[in-house]
């Protein structure tokens, strides 16, 4: 599903009124019957329910007037507040806050209320709808606005927000000051890009798209580059198999991992990789580890190599790299390898040598931080799997500048290092060399703990070895991992989760996936 910032969003309703004849009036109008919808499925049934609506002086305060309006016809009853005197009304917003007061609806402009007696008509409501800042917000929220936030937010009465909550930048999703909390968010034709980057996704509740009859059309010419990561959009990269098929038609993956102490790592690649359909995997690791992987993973072939006094690949295995990746379909590079200085040069005399697709984790992305001809001059597709940590390694950065814009973060890494690159965390993006983002929803806080990031760099070496192209490999295993950890906190909690819960849930997470039923 594609994503739009603000201005993007301004410019489908240009092209939706200037070239498919559609009046902007009218795509309000429909903004508010999909806010409808959303009022009664959420409370069920309308018939006896108070709700609230505060509204503000753009398009946004307009969609709540006309659900104001639409209301009316229901048996419930409707408080509606200005936060601004009628005068302040934008053109289409001042229409409609005459067609409610045609109608008899009750409304109260700004000299009309305190905020006092706001707080306590939201305190004793069913539902309260924001709908005072909409998706032009570029500065801090202050006065009426910022207090009517605060009395929205200590009511404790569920909220829906109308097209983002107020106080989110609907572009980097940052609290401008303050900023509702809703427990819904109507988001109108595409969701905000605002929406799915934290704090703003954390703020907004479950999202609904809402339809407002904006054609496809005019969302293709604008050729938008950021995309939401959905069951729909990767369900094509799970097909079903043949009877005939056997294991060598889903290919053979090269795990380079593992050194003394972290052999864990290795395993976990492995066994994700084992998860996701891949029919073989080796494992290259230090020769005094071979036992190690062998007992943990008895479903993996393994390579035991020359190693350094430290029990790490040493740089004499480059040879005998080169001679396994050769007949191997994908190679999955780095957890666990340590930072060993030899096996760190390793890491950058091999990468660029590897003629197939390539995905560099953890110590392997240690490894090349700095050092960006070791991707940039290969010709197979290079995947790189950083969390904020290693992002800011790969820049030259820190920790905060990195999530102060991800976005930004992973464009720059994808473009620098020539790779696609999967920034996790809370939601991970991935970026390609060309600009283009994907952003992912799936996963939750349980999932921060060690390994879990291994079982995602298996998952995807799984796919890229069964010859999934990019994007479809990446999307698919970020999309699937998360839903992994998702369904595997419903069983035992976020506190408790472990990183082979994810081993255990990802069949699930396929099957649920498969079947539509996500």
């Amino acid at each position: 599903m594609k994503v739009v910032t603000a201005k993007q969003m301004q410019e489908l309703d240009r092209l939706a009124s200037s070239q498919y004849n559609i009046p902007t009036a009218l795509l309000m109008e429909r903004a508010g019957e999909r806010l409808l919808d959303a009022v009664r499925a959420h409370l069920e049934t309308l018939a006896g329910k108070r709700i609230v609506i505060v509204a503000g002086k753009g398009n946004n305060g307009g969609d709540g007037l006309v659900l104001a309006r639409l209301l009316r016809q229901h048996p419930c009853t409707v408080d509606t507040y200005l936060a601004v005197d009628e005068s302040a009304l934008n053109g289409l917003a001042k229409d409609q806050w005459q067609r409610l007061r045609q109608a008899g609806g009750r409304i109260a402009d700004r000299a009309g209320w305190t905020i006092d007696q706001f707080r306590k008509t939201a305190a004793g409501a069913d539902m309260v709808v924001d709908a005072l800042l909409g998706t032009g917000l570029t500065k801090p929220v202050e006065g009426i606005y910022a207090e009517l936030i605060g009395a929205i937010n200590e009511a404790g009465t569920p909220v829906l927000a109308v097209d983002l909550p107020s106080g989110i930048n609907a572009d980097t999703g940052a609290v401008m000051g303050v900023a509702v909390t809703a427990a819904l968010t109507v988001t109108f034709a595409l969701p905000k890009l605002g929406l799915l980057l934290h704090p703003g996704a954390a703020r907004a509740g479950r999202v609904v798209i809402g339809d407002i009859g904006i054609p496809q059309a005019a969302v293709e010419q604008l050729a938008l580059t950021v995309e939401q990561i959905t069951p729909d959009s990767i369900r094509h990269a799970l097909t079903p198999r043949a009877p005939q098929q056997h294991k060598g038609d889903f290919g053979h993956l090269l795990v380079i991992a593992g050194s003394e102490g972290k052999m864990g790592a290795a395993a976990m690649c492995a066994l994700g990789a084992l998860r996701a359909g891949v029919g073989l995997v080796t494992v290259a690791a230090p020769r005094s580890q071979n036992a190690v992987i062998q007992t943990l993973v008895m479903e993996a072939m393994s390579a035991p190599l020359t190693e350094t006094a430290g029990h790490t690949l040493a740089e004499a295995a480059l040879p005998d790299l080169l001679q396994l990746a050769a007949g191997k379909r994908a190679v999955a590079l780095g957890p666990g390898l340590s930072l060993h200085p030899e096996t760190q040069s390793l890491v950058r005399a091999l990468a660029p040598r590897l003629l197939c697709p390539l995905v560099i984790d953890a110590d392997g992305l240690n490894a090349i931080a700095g050092h960006e001809p070791a991707t940039v001059a290969r010709r197979a597709p290079t995947v790189l799997t950083p969390h904020p940590g290693e992002m800011a390694r790969l820049l030259g950065s820190t920790v905060e500048r990195v999530e102060q814009d991800r976005p930004s973060a992973a464009r720059e890494a994808a473009r620098r290092y020539r790779a696609w690159v999967a920034l996790k965390g809370a939601h991970t993006l991935l970026a390609d060399p060309d600009g283009r983002l994907w952003i992912n929803t799936t996963g939750n806080p349980g999932m921060a703990t060690g390994g879990t990031g291994d079982v995602l760099t298996g998952v995807l070496g799984a796919f890229l070895a069964q010859t999934l192209p990019l994007p479809d490999a990446a999307t698919a295993a970020i999309y699937l991992h998360g839903l992994a950890g998702d369904l595997a906190a419903r069983q035992v909690g976020e506190m408790s989760l472990i990183a082979g819960d994810l081993l255990t849930f990802l069949p699930a997470a396929f099957r649920h996936t498969s079947a539509g039923s996500t």
